[in-house]
């Protein structure tokens, strides 16, 4: 019988891993072989074999230069330019570096009314949400991040590549620099001081977040997982929601440190202080804004709802306020009317403070370079479109920067705001300039309408922001598809309510990467059987009716072979021969003879590698078993042939495929 590399048109349904496997695979009987082996014409049934081939030789400043191409420029950003004239290459730079310049030649009234809509909903939002409320989180003056929603949004208009992201100042980042700042410096005993750090950490901010883009490196990002996030934000959002009882129960003398067990002492220790007035306000509006969230999230054709409570909320209770002059409410009082008054004077880059407005700046701009680039790739996707991260890094660097001399924090894309912007109708990131201009008006005329408003109204919008940042249904998701992720999940959401939020933070960065490392150094590799009737061998684990082949030990190496895993793959195969010539003796079954590799799963492997895999093969025949391999990738089969290793192993070990290697080596198993 010849096998031409083709399954046969039987159909085996792909079954998951059962709850707990054993260590080593179970014996899985079939009719036709009541000890669970294949039968003996699977070894030796004739099967055309075919050679491993080499990659075409390339060479040495080719394979870097094309190593390089792949790991700084995956989507080939210059492909555009090819076989284009000087001048049209002009135009394509422009519209590369400046999206504005591609879609708005084709822009029309009609785009425009869409966006001036979700432009106004927007800015109603962001003005006392992001433009007020926000700054108190940084532990700010509320004018600064009116500030910071009028120029960043006009610079993310002429760089960003999102249609969708509504630029402004987030809670998180916001809350991560006032927790940061305020342990060196108190806001209220020297506010310049303060705002000179809180200028310079965004300067520096934009500055790692540009050069991340700049130089190709925004994979770095991606070192904080989707799980430590779901942990450190919910954490977060608990923490921002509890900072906010002093200005809910109108405590005046309140802690300034973050932990849980620090602010309820602090809350309970100045019961003497709770104004019922503002309690009463607060616990009214709260319920209201909560209940509009509500109302949203259940329908989305009503976000206008939700997106015009906050705004609502402050004109209501600004109103009460001033008829009641009031008595027993704190309010926000005077905010300086005009545009943003230029600040690069205030930047500070020597003396003891500047080692804190780095890290602060690294560890902001790291959180908003985050959230901003998943947002954006969130809408990105449900508009069919793509978006450039590694342009959106330094669109949103040089916002920072820019901002930074202007009076403005640290700003990015909100996945609120983007929400309510794109069930607005947006179409392009003239919403932006659209809020930018509503912002700006507020600036020059109505400030001083906010004179009156209470700050009580602000602790209600931050808690109802913040709250869906609480992800107990991805905590539970988590749970049930990964423990360690659930574990890393908690140990930052703990990290960030017991200890602080720079803790939990770097609890999330040290999770992530131990969880990195724990993969790479302790790959999977499995036991694999063939599937009766066909030629395809499958980890026995998860196909209950794969069967062993008499004296062959078919394993399989799920991740690529480096310095840090090399050891443990030779560790792990010698445990799996024993375990199996245990197996074999208890079953009156012949030893194994030959172990094959399956190395379609090893995407690359190093020189350190390639010695464990020669150590491996001269233990294994000082025991009379013959180390074959097979499968191998291409970069895997060049260095393998380019090393000693390769003539070690001889062609003759090196097969097409596992079926291939059993058929060829039928004689190497013999007693």
């Amino acid at each position: 019988m010849v096998v031409n590399n083709k399954v046969d048109s039987l159909s085996y349904d792909v079954e998951a891993p059962p709850a707990q496997a054993p260590t080593t695979p179970a014996v899985v009987s079939a009719p036709p072989t009541p000890r669970g082996e294949a039968p003996a014409m699977t070894t030796t049934a004739a099967v055309e074999l075919h050679k491993v081939s080499v990659p075409e030789r390339r060479s040495t400043a080719k394979a870097l230069r094309q190593r390089l191409a792949e790991v700084f420029f995956p989507d080939d950003p210059l492909h555009q330019f090819k076989n284009q004239s000087s001048a049209r290459r002009l135009v394509l730079a422009l519209q590369y570096f400046f999206p504005i310049f591609h879609w708005g030649s084709d822009y029309s009234l009609r785009l425009l009314r869409s966006d001036v809509v979700s432009g106004l909903t927007i800015a109603s939002l962001a003005i006392p949400q992001a433009g007020i409320s926000y700054a108190k989180l940084a532990n700010l003056p509320p004018i600064i991040g009116l500030y910071s929603s009028f120029v960043p949004p006009l610079i993310y208009s002429l760089l960003g590549s999102s249609r969708d992201l509504a630029v402004g100042p987030v809670s998180i980042a916001s809350l991560v620099m006032g927790s940061m700042l305020r342990q060196a410096v108190s806001p209220d005993q020297e506010p310049i001081l303060y705002l000179q750090l809180a200028f310079t950490s965004t300067f520096f901010a934009g500055v790692f977040q540009a050069s991340l883009g700049f130089l190709r490196l925004g994979f770095i990002v991606d070192f904080l997982s989707k799980a430590t996030l779901t942990g450190f934000m919910g954490g977060a959002a608990i923490i921002v929601s509890l900072q906010q009882l002093k200005g809910l129960l109108g405590i005046i003398h309140f802690t300034s440190q973050m932990g849980f067990v620090q602010v309820m002492h602090s809350v309970f220790k100045h019961h003497d202080e709770w104004a019922w007035q503002t309690i009463l306000m607060g616990v009214a509006f709260l319920a209201v804004l909560l209940t509009t969230r509500h109302i949203s999230a259940r329908n989305p054709k009503l976000f206008w709802v939700s997106a015009a409570a906050p705004l609502t909320s402050v004109i209501i209770s600004t109103i009460i306020s001033f008829v009641s002059k009031a008595h027993g409410i704190s309010v926000i009082g005077d905010l300086p009317k005009g545009l943003n008054p230029p600040s690069a004077n205030m930047l500070t880059f020597s003396g003891s403070y500047v080692g804190l407005a780095l890290n602060t700046g690294i560890m902001t701009g790291i959180l908003s370079l985050t959230e901003g680039i998943a947002v954006g790739r969130t809408f990105a996707s449900i508009n069919n479109y793509q978006v450039d991260g590694n342009k959106e890094m330094m669109a949103i660097g040089v916002m920072n920067m820019a901002g930074s001399c202007a009076s403005c924090y640290v700003t990015t894309g909100s996945f609120s705001r983007s929400a309510v912007n794109y069930s607005a109708g947006c179409k392009t990131a003239v919403s932006n300039i659209v809020m930018a201009s509503a912002v700006l008006v507020t600036l020059l005329f109505l400030m001083p309408l906010f004179h009156y408003t209470p700050n009580v109204i602000l602790s209600a919008i931050i808690i109802t922001a913040v709250i869906g940042l609480i992800d107990v249904r991805g905590a539970a998701r988590l749970w049930k598809v990964d423990k360690l992720d659930f574990l890393a999940c908690m140990a930052a959401f703990l990290g960030v309510l017991l200890v602080s939020v720079q803790m939990g933070l770097a609890i999330a960065v040290g999770i992530s990467l131990f969880k990195i490392l724990l993969q790479v150094t302790r790959p999977n590799m499995v036991v694999k059987g063939v599937v009766p009737g066909t030629a395809s061998y499958r980890s026995m684990a998860q196909y209950r009716e794969a069967m062993r082949v008499p004296s062959f030990l078919v394993v399989g190496v799920e991740s690529a072979i480096y310095f840090a895993n090399s050891m443990y793959l030779g560790e792990r195969i010698m445990r799996f021969l024993r375990e199996e010539d245990e197996r074999a003796a208890k079953c009156n079954q012949c030893p194994v003879r030959c172990i094959i590799l399956d190395m379609s799963a090893v995407a690359a492997i190093d020189t350190s590698g390639l010695d464990a895999l020669a150590e491996l093969k001269k233990v294994l025949e000082k025991r009379n078993i013959e180390l074959v391999l097979a499968n191998p990738v291409g970069s895997v089969t060049e260095r393998l042939y380019n090393s000693v290793v390769g003539k070690t192993f001889g062609s003759d070990r090196v097969f097409f495929s596992v079926a291939e290697a059993v058929a060829a080596a039928p004689h190497k198993t013999q007693p």
